[in-house]
């Protein structure tokens, strides 16, 4: 059965966009058939795969907007067999203006068009805006679960009642399959006391929702340079640095959650 897993934390440089590009890189390269939908009007996931917009006529808009169905959009990574994208554009800003005015069920409309394509693949992956607005919560209405990054630094719990909240509110009135996937401590560093702090918070609150690539090793995201340059290559960090410690994180994401099943 296929997955549909949205990436989400309304605050912004979480390392939202980074797990979502990553995590699917990932779990192609493990043999899973992975769709990417970019569904942040910055694009961010769209161009970190290597697409610039010259490189396609029609986007993830089009397809909220109504005049075009997801596999009219879809475009297939040159680099990774198996992985494919929903490309993104600044112009996805205006669809709250354009299509709640006069949309039925307008938190809905992701889901449909995801369910005609679902079939294709083993998991879906969306990559949320940083914000709890209308395109939020179309993909998490969208979703099987929702995994949600947080940063290990000052204030990293800050706003995540809310999110938990919004997440709560959609289960009881929108999606009741909706599951928390997991926490994903991001931007880690083992020689910062406050990273380790962080780290201590969120596994006395919510270990049992931290993902482990061994019974006793928890699942981290390093802050990692390579990590953090990859994008502007328009490359996974697999493909950009395979020896890095932001692929070998990943790519335990990656097995923690096939290992789920």
């Amino acid at each position: 059965m296929t997955q549909v897993i949205t990436i989400a934390n309304q605050k912004g440089g979480v390392g939202k966009t980074t797990t979502a590009v990553n995590l699917s890189a990932a779990l192609a390269l493990e043999g899973k058939i992975v769709l990417l939908i970019d569904a942040d009007p910055q694009s961010n996931a769209t161009t970190s795969l290597g697409f610039h917009r010259d490189s396609y006529d029609y986007n993830l808009y089009h397809v909220m907007l109504g005049t075009k169905e997801l596999s009219d959009i879809i475009l297939e990574s040159k680099d990774i067999e198996n992985l494919f994208i929903a490309p993104s554009n600044i112009g996805l800003v205006g669809i709250e203006k354009e299509f709640y005015k006069n949309t039925k069920d307008r938190e809905l409309v992701l889901k449909r068009k995801i369910d005609v394509i679902k079939s294709n693949y083993d998991y879906i992956i969306i990559d949320s805006p940083p914000a709890l607005g209308p395109l939020t919560i179309n993909t998490l209405s969208a979703a099987s679960s929702v995994l949600i990054p947080i940063q290990c630094e000052f204030f990293a719990l800050e706003g995540l009642a809310q999110l938990l909240n919004t997440i709560k509110l959609i289960r009881q009135t929108i999606n009741r399959e909706l599951d928390i996937k997991g926490f994903l401590p991001t931007m880690y560093s083992s020689q910062n006391n406050l990273s380790k702090q962080v780290f201590a918070d969120l596994a006395k609150h919510f270990e049992s929702k931290l993902f482990k690539w061994t019974d006793s090793s928890y699942v981290v995201i390093p802050r990692n340079v390579k990590l953090a340059e990859s994008p502007s290559f328009g490359k996974p960090i697999m493909l950009y640095d395979a020896k890095s410690s932001g692929t070998r994180a990943y790519t335990n994401l990656a097995k923690s959650i096939l290992q789920q099943g």
